[in-house]
């Protein structure tokens, strides 16, 4: 039997079709992951939530909006990860946000947003840690790094080489939140009431009663 015969048995016409189709499908599909996740990652689109506007308001005062460079990062830049997949694993794994925002505390209140604000800020510090603040590095290229103060790129090349940039840089883009390892709960707490005028034990009220 010749090579073409061989093929002709097993590759019919119907086979041929449903790979075409099935080829087109999948070049769409890649293609809509890649709009969904640039489209995803934009400012408008996070902000979408009212919650979200609280940090975008310290964000668009920060270096990262107003870079001297004109250079502007936008969310996606910092917190999606780079690729198709990778970015919509984290798209995907973004949906329990959206579950806490439409099912848990009521976040579009400023108060509680700020009450939370730590233990949403621990949690990206450790996703940047786990993926060794990957998105930093689209930007910033470690052995590159100058700086207007003297021996800022000794640091970064000697004293960094093995750091993440997370370790060191924290609070540049969004309200500064104390390291894990030395915040406390309750001048937290007190430091909420004080900023928005409520009576002492507010804090704790209002986190147990959601």
């Amino acid at each position: 039997m010749s090579k073409a015969s061989w093929l002709s048995q097993y590759i019919t016409r119907h086979v041929l079709f449903a790979l075409i189709i099935g080829s087109c499908g999948g070049i769409l599909f890649i293609l809509f992951l890649i709009e969904f996740d640039q489209y995803t990652g934009t400012e408008a689109f996070c902000t979408s939530c009212h919650s979200m506007s609280f940090a975008a308001e310290d964000y668009r005062q920060s270096a990262h909006f107003n870079s001297v460079s004109g250079v502007r990062a936008s969310c996606g830049d910092c917190h999606v990860s780079e690729g198709i997949f990778a970015a919509t694993l984290d798209h995907v794994m973004g949906v329990s946000d959206l579950w806490k925002q439409i099912f848990g505390p009521d976040y579009d209140d400023p108060v509680i947003t700020a009450l939370h604000l730590p233990e949403a800020a621990f949690a990206a510090r450790e996703w940047f840690l786990r993926k060794d603040s990957a998105t930093c590095r689209r930007c910033h290229e470690q052995e590159a790094i100058h700086g207007s103060r003297l021996h800022t790129n000794a640091i970064h090349v000697e004293d960094a080489k093995n750091k993440s940039c997370i370790e060191c840089h924290y609070n540049l883009v969004h309200r500064k939140v104390p390291d894990q390892k030395t915040f406390k709960r309750d001048a937290w707490n007190r430091m909420i009431e004080e900023e928005f005028g409520l009576e002492a034990g507010a804090a704790e009220r209002l986190m147990g009663g959601e």
